[in-house]
């Protein structure tokens, strides 16, 4: 790779080098999210913890959310990757396959955090390009998911295991926020009497994952 550096971000010419730029500003991208909510951070940011202008970091990604796509698609291909180790082997029963995605996303909370802001953060301030570029790789992302999830439960058919894709990320979407309360809501639902509304993550994504890939076969 020596061939392919650049001296410390200076604005990059060729394409290698351009993806190599893309790649650091990525990286700066999910430090900051394992330290600090999306909402709090700006291309400034960014950019000085990269120790450049935000106007660099806009040379490589249009916007903030830009920024955001780019890393929650690099994300969900690694979360793919290590799903054929972390998923039980085929033959297998259909509730563990399931309990198995709710724990792998569970360990991964960036990429849950990034993928529940998908409608109402990361899909704004952006072009309609970017979005269709998103929203394409993202549907070979999920068919791939959905592949993976037919190799362990065969009974479930091709559009039905697409169909579970897309109910699981719409239910990510509006489970993640409810399971990482602000400080306020953590001490009042210290109260025992409200003890129900606290929400385990990886318990109830499980569960709703398991009653979706239920229906699905029983319609099947």
């Amino acid at each position: 790779m020596d061939d392919v550096e650049v001296p410390a971000f200076q604005r990059a010419r060729r394409p290698e080098h351009r993806e190599l730029r893309r790649q650091e500003i990525l990286d700066a991208a999910e430090a900051l999210l394992a330290e600090m909510p999306a909402e709090e951070i700006s291309l400034r940011e960014l950019g000085r913890r990269l120790g450049v202008s935000k106007t660099h970091v806009v040379r490589y990604f249009e916007s903030r959310e830009g920024v955001f796509l780019g890393l929650l698609n690099r994300l969900l291909l690694s979360w793919l990757d290590a799903l054929a180790d972390e998923w039980p082997e085929p033959p297998c029963e259909p509730d563990r396959v399931m309990r198995a995605w709710a724990d792998s996303l569970a360990a991964r909370p960036v990429l849950c955090q990034l993928w529940s802001l998908l409608p109402s953060v990361l899909e704004r301030n952006v072009s309609a390009d970017t979005v269709r570029i998103y929203k394409l790789v993202d549907l070979e992302r999920r068919t791939r998911l959905a592949q993976l999830v037919r190799d362990r439960v065969p009974a479930l058919t091709a559009d039905d295991a697409l169909t579970l894709t897309r109910y699981a990320v719409v239910s990510l979407v509006g489970l993640w926020p409810f399971s990482n309360p602000t400080p306020t809501v953590v001490e009042a639902t210290a109260d025992p009497r409200l003890a129900g509304s606290r929400v385990d993550f990886a318990t109830m994504y499980g569960e709703i994952l398991q009653t979706t890939l239920a229906g699905l076969l029983t319609r099947a």
